[in-house]
């Protein structure tokens, strides 16, 4: 089965231009097919703030008002999706195509249920549309996916980028050998936050759960994890965190996630 890299760029590299230009750089060379997912960063914040929109976040995650919704959708299917086709574009190995769950009914969602906070227009995503995604990367196309999605019927969702990059390892599995990496600024999991080499070289499901219960993970790695090992259930063959460099120099510490 060909093999197939679903990369996810945390929103701190999408803020810092160096960083974010040395990953598609090394991103682009990658000679295998692929598939990039981001965020947007906190750009968002900073132009809302510019447009007088209010930001609330609670526990890092970003509620998401009918004026914020809009907000996001500029930014990250717009001007930061576009950019990253554009340098991706500028290196003669990848021809990307940047995307969102609207585009060829690619990702469909449901607006998050209201427990005990109402997120607004955040959506969970119902399905990935395997069989198109795999004829645009068939046809020597790499996807860029923006974190936005629809329901359907009209209506646009802020959807977690990290979800999204799970799920679309899992449908694509069905047509390759998957692996999936989330790539930040940071260099894998940590075992003490105030040491960025004290990384966490290898966690499976019940390391998982004694590192929560000690809480060395904690807040926004939470979800994320969630997704590791979720896509680990669902036939993908490998799942790592990593820092961003990690495409060009494999050597370098991480984290790799197995059940």
């Amino acid at each position: 089965m060909e093999k197939l890299l679903v990369a996810k760029i945390g929103g701190n590299v999408v803020d810092n231009e160096e960083e974010l230009n040395s990953f598609l750089k090394n991103f682009a060379a990658i000679d295998q097919p692929k598939i990039l997912i981001h965020g947007g960063g906190k750009i968002a914040t900073r132009v809302a703030e510019k447009l007088g929109v209010k930001t609330e976040m609670i526990n890092g995650r970003r509620i998401t008002s009918k004026e914020n919704l809009d907000v996001v959708v500029q930014l990250y299917a717009g001007l930061i999706n576009k950019n990253i086709v554009a340098q991706l574009q500028s290196s003669e190995y990848c021809n990307a195509i940047g995307l969102t769950g609207a585009d060829a009914n690619l990702i469909t969602a449901v607006k998050r249920p209201v427990k005990d906070i109402d997120y607004g227009y955040v959506g969970d995503v119902v399905e990935v549309n395997a069989n198109r995604i795999h004829q645009f990367i068939a046809n020597g196309l790499t996807p860029v996916f923006s974190a936005i999605t629809h329901n359907g019927l009209g209506q646009l969702f802020n959807t977690n980028a990290d979800t999204i990059a799970s799920q679309i390892a899992i449908a694509l599995s069905n047509y390759y050998d998957v692996s999936l990496y989330y790539c930040f600024e940071l260099k894998g999991v940590l075992a003490d936050i105030t040491d960025k080499n004290s990384v966490i070289t290898n966690i499976n499901t019940s390391k998982y759960e004694e590192l929560k219960t000690e809480g060395i993970i904690a807040d926004g790695m939470l979800p994320k994890m969630e997704n590791c090992f979720n896509a680990l259930q669902q036939n993908v063959s490998e799942v790592h965190i990593a820092n961003s460099d990690f495409v060009t120099n494999q050597k370098t510490l991480h984290t790799i996630l197995t059940l």
